[in-house]
């Protein structure tokens, strides 16, 4: 994917935890736009999307200096009460440009000297495994959720090209385990997936969360709906797959081989 950065000064970084969020305080966002383009993407719908002139998937803000104002925004926080945070709602913490840029981990590096309570890391990028030594620091405050939505790769394709394979994932889950991190793999959006994705799974992680659209796009499925991503369904003949219940075979699938405690839904799956 083809895309531009633009270098912005943030005022501030931490944003109140709310609706589809609301288990934690705060959401962190590194950087706004996403380079990955995903065709599901509900920020799309969303105004910093809207009124932007390029497409999605096409341009990124980096917030620079942004350690800086996190620092003093996280040290007041705290004041305040528990501090829980989630990284990230709108952006990949870990998209492309953070090989270089390095704003999540700057981050991360404020969070290893003054630990939130909790702090829960969403990504689909292998990118992670960089930041190992910092997340090791924060112990049993963090989870790292990678978002895994099919064990399918030509799928992975279809829905989200521009993305880091399935396989490159699945290996990064299991090399953040092995050392020690806290992790949960992420089946969301729910995307078309085969019987055999739960067996590989369990020997990678304990914990598995199962999110769709309808549940997970904070409209109910309105803004999703609005994408016309139906169409990248019936493109490919299972748009069985769009639907509310779509979910139920992707969870049951699960519950044969990992404990039913150990698959959450939707919200449920993503809180501290």
């Amino acid at each position: 994917m083809v895309y531009t950065l633009e270098y912005k000064t943030p005022k501030s970084l931490l944003n109140k935890g709310m609706g589809f969020l609301s288990g934690y305080s705060h959401s962190l966002n590194p950087y706004t736009g996403c380079s990955f383009g995903c065709s599901y993407c509900y920020v799309r719908q969303m105004p910093v999307s809207v009124f932007r002139q390029q497409p999605w998937g096409t341009w990124v803000d980096v917030k620079q200096n942004a350690a800086d104002v996190f620092r003093k925004e996280l040290y007041r926080a705290k004041s305040k009460g528990p501090v829980t945070i989630f990284m990230s709602s709108s952006t990949d913490p870990y998209q492309p440009a953070e090989a270089k840029e390095g704003i999540t981990r700057s981050l991360l590096e404020v969070m290893a000297s003054n630990p939130p309570d909790f702090l829960l890391v969403q990504t689909r990028s292998p990118l992670v495994k960089r930041d190992i030594d910092l997340l090791l620091q924060l112990g049993d405050r963090v989870r790292v959720s990678m978002t895994v939505e099919t064990d399918l790769e030509d799928i992975r394709k279809h829905f989200t090209p521009g993305t880091p394979s399935i396989e490159a994932r699945l290996r990064t889950l299991k090399l953040l385990r092995e050392a020690g991190v806290p992790v949960q793999a992420t089946i969301a959006p729910v995307l078309p997936s085969s019987e055999a994705f739960p067996a590989k799974l369990l020997p990678i992680v304990d914990r598995v969360c199962i999110d769709d659209y309808f549940m997970g796009d904070g409209s109910g499925g309105k803004r999703t709906r609005s994408l016309g991503i139906i169409s990248k369904y019936q493109a490919i003949g299972l748009e069985e797959w769009y639907h509310p219940q779509a979910y139920r075979k992707v969870y049951e699938r699960m519950i044969q081989v990992f404990p039913a405690k150990n698959v959450w839904i939707s919200q449920k799956g993503f809180e501290p």
